[in-house]
C-alpha cells in the first residue's frame, strides 16, 4: 500500500521567509484552510518539516 500525506494550510504565508512562501506553492498549497495530497517520500516529508508552523500533516493509507 502506497502512503499518502493529507497536507492542510492553517496559517498564513503572509509576513514569513521568501523560502517557506515557495515551499508551501511547491506543495501547491494557496490559501488557508486549503488541502492537497501528496505521495509520501523523503523530498516532500523535508517540505513539510520547512513549514510545519504553517501547515497540519494527516496519514493517509490507499
Amino acid at each position: 500500500m502506497a502512503t499518502t500525506l493529507k497536507v492542510t494550510q492553517i496559517k498564513s504565508q503572509i509576513g514569513t521567509k521568501q523560502n517557506h512562501r515557495e515551499t508551501l506553492r511547491t506543495l501547491g498549497l494557496k490559501r488557508i484552510g486549503h488541502v492537497v495530497t501528496r505521495q509520501d517520500t523523503p523530498e516532500v516529508r523535508g517540505m513539510v518539516r520547512t513549514v510545519r508552523h504553517l501547515v497540519t500533516v494527516e496519514e493517509v493509507d490507499e
